[in-house]
C-alpha cells in the first residue's frame, strides 16, 4: 500500500504536482521549471512528504517527448514511477465530474487515478531498458516503411534510365544499388570502361554467388531502351544514397535491439507487452 500518491502534469517549459495520502487527503501542490533546478525543488518537497520512496508511487501522462527526461530522472532516484495514457484520465476526469481544466487540477486528478488503481498498475513501473527498447521498436518500424518508400521510388526513375537491369538481377541485393549509384543510367554504363564496372563487382561487399557478370550489364546497357535523362540519374543517384543511408540505420537500430534485449534479462512476453502494448490488460497504462 503507498502512503503517497502523487500526479504529475508535464509541460514543455513546467511540471505541476500534487501529492495525495492513502486517505486521498491532499499532502502538497506545486509547479517547477522543466529543469534540473526544478527537479532538484521537486525532489526536497517529496523527500520532507516521506521517511523513502518504497511506499511513494508517482503517475504522468504520456506527453509525446515532454515527459520523457523527468521520469528518467525519477526512476534513476530509485521512485516508481508510471506513464499513464491520457484517454485513461479524461475518462477518469469526466467520470469523477471535475471540469476544471488547469495543470493542478490535472496533477491532482493523476493522483486520483494512482489512488483509485494502484493495485492494477503498481506493476507498470517499466525501466529505462524498456522504454528505449519500445522506442527502438518504433523507430526500426519506421525505418521500414521509409525504406520501402525509397526502393518504390528508386525503382520507379530506373525504369527510365536502364529498365533493362531488373531482368539482370535483384536491384535491391549491395552490389546491384552500388553499381547503379555509380553507372546511374545505360548511357553512363556505355560511357564506363568495362574493367571499371567489373572492378566495381569484386568489392569486399559483393558475395560470391552473383549470377550476372560485367559483361552482361555491359551488353543490356548497349541494347538498352531508356531514354537519356542526366537529370533522372542524379535523381536516382540520390534516391540510392537515401536507401544505402536507411538501411545502414536499420542494421544499426537492429543491433542495438538484440543488444538490449539480451541486456534486460525479462521473458519475450514481457518485452512484446512493453513494446507493441500487446496486452490491453497491463499496457493500456502505458502511453
Amino acid at each position: 500500500m503507498y502512503s503517497l500518491l502523487i500526479g504529475i502534469d508535464v509541460s514543455k517549459d513546467l511540471f505541476s504536482t500534487a501529492g495525495i495520502d492513502s486517505k486521498g487527503a491532499e499532502s502538497f501542490s506545486n509547479s517547477h521549471s522543466m529543469d534540473s533546478g526544478g527537479f532538484g525543488e521537486f525532489l526536497k518537497i517529496l523527500t520532507s512528504h516521506c521517511e523513502g520512496f518504497s511506499k511513494v508511487i508517482i503517475g504522468m501522462e504520456s506527453t509525446g517527448c515532454y515527459h520523457i527526461n523527468l521520469f528518467t530522472f525519477l526512476t534513476s532516484q530509485g521512485i516508481r514511477t508510471v506513464v499513464v495514457n491520457p484517454l485513461l484520465i479524461a475518462n477518469f476526469a469526466k467520470l469523477s465530474l471535475r471540469k476544471t481544466k488547469t495543470d493542478k487540477k490535472d496533477a491532482m486528478t493523476i493522483a486520483r487515478f494512482l489512488l483509485d488503481h494502484h493495485e492494477e498498475i503498481s506493476q507498470l513501473s517499466i525501466s529505462q531498458d524498456l522504454q528505449d527498447l519500445r522506442d527502438l521498436s518504433r523507430e526500426r518500424e519506421s525505418l521500414s516503411h521509409l525504406i520501402s518508400a525509397a526502393k518504390v521510388e528508386m525503382k520507379r526513375v530506373l525504369r527510365t534510365t536502364f529498365p533493362e537491369l531488373e531482368t539482370i538481377g535483384d536491384i535491391y541485393t549491395g552490389v546491384m544499388l552500388r553499381l547503379i549509384q555509380e553507372y546511374s543510367s545505360a548511357r553512363l554504363v556505355r560511357a564506363a570502361k568495362p574493367k571499371a564496372v567489373a572492378k566495381l563487382l569484386k568489392q569486399p561487399y559483393v558475395g560470391n554467388k552473383l549470377t550476372f557478370s560485367a559483361e552482361d550489364i555491359l551488353r543490356a546497357a548497349k541494347t538498352s531502351i531508356a531514354t537519356v535523362s542526366p537529370a533522372k540519374e542524379i535523381i536516382l543517384q540520390g534516391k540510392i544514397a537515401t536507401l544505402l543511408h536507411l538501411q545502414d540505420r536499420l542494421e544499426q537500430i537492429t543491433k542495438l535491439l538484440t543488444d538490449l534485449c539480451k541486456a534486460t534479462r525479462v521473458d519475450d512476453f514481457k518485452i512484446l507487452r512493453s513494446i507493441k502494448g500487446g496486452a490491453e490488460d497491463s499496457c493500456a497504462f502505458l502511453g
